[in-house]
C-alpha cells in the first residue's frame, strides 16, 4: 500500500519566504486528492519546535497552511525532530496500514523532508520523492532552487536498504 507524508507545510514555517509556495502547495493538492481518490492514507507531518521556541502545539504557526486541503480521514503526526519517525507513532500507523511506499513531499528539503527520507530507507520503505513537491527557503551558501535540484539529484541516487528509492515528477504520479 501507498500513503503520502506532508511534512511541516506549516504556517509558521513559511514566516520566511519559501520556494514557489503557492505552486509546491497546488501541487500537494493534486496530489493528495490523488491519493484520497484511491483510498490511500495521506499523513501531515507537523513539527512540535518547543525546543526552539516555535511552532508551539494549538498555536496558529502549528497548523496546516491553509491552502492544503486536509480531510478528516487523514493523518496527523507530531514530530520534535528532522525526521517524521524519531520518538513518534509515524512507523506503527504504517505498518498497521501495511504501508510499504511512502511518496514524500513537504517543507524544508535539506533538512526535515531529507531527514525523513534516509530514516525511512533504513526502516526498509520503498520511496518516491516527489519531484516538484518539496520546497525550502534561500540559505547563505545556495538558493533555494540549487538546493532542491541537488537533493532530487543525490536522492535518485541514493543507493536502497531493501526497499527501492526514485524521484518522479508530479506527472508521472497524477
Amino acid at each position: 500500500m501507498d500513503a503520502l507524508l506532508v511534512i511541516d507545510m506549516q504556517n509558521g514555517c513559511f514566516k520566511t519566504p519559501r520556494y514557489d509556495r503557492a505552486g509546491t502547495s497546488e501541487r500537494i493538492n493534486r496530489v493528495s486528492a490523488r491519493f484520497r481518490q484511491e483510498g490511500k492514507p495521506v499523513f501531515f507531518i507537523q513539527h512540535d519546535g518547543t525546543k526552539e521556541e516555535y511552532l508551539f502545539p494549538g498555536s496558529d504557526d502549528f497548523k496546516i497552511l491553509p491552502e492544503l486541503t486536509t480531510t478528516n480521514a487523514d493523518y496527523f503526526v507530531t514530530k520534535t525532530a528532522n525526521t517524521a519517525f524519531y520518538k513518534t507513532r509515524l512507523d506503527q500507523l504504517l505498518k498497521k496500514l501495511y504501508v510499504d511506499t511512502l511518496f514524500i513531499t513537504g517543507m524544508a528539503t535539506e533538512f526535515c523532508v531529507n531527514a525523513t527520507i534516509h530514516s525511512a530507507l533504513a526502516k526498509d520503505y520503498n520511496l518516491v520523492i516527489v519531484r516538484e513537491c518539496h520546497t525550502t527557503a534561500e540559505r547563505p551558501t545556495l538558493d533555494a532552487k540549487s538546493i532542491i535540484d541537488f537533493h532530487n539529484w543525490l536522492w535518485a541516487n541514493l543507493t536502497p536498504t531493501e526497499g527501492r528509492v526514485c524521484v518522479k515528477s508530479i506527472d508521472e504520479i497524477v
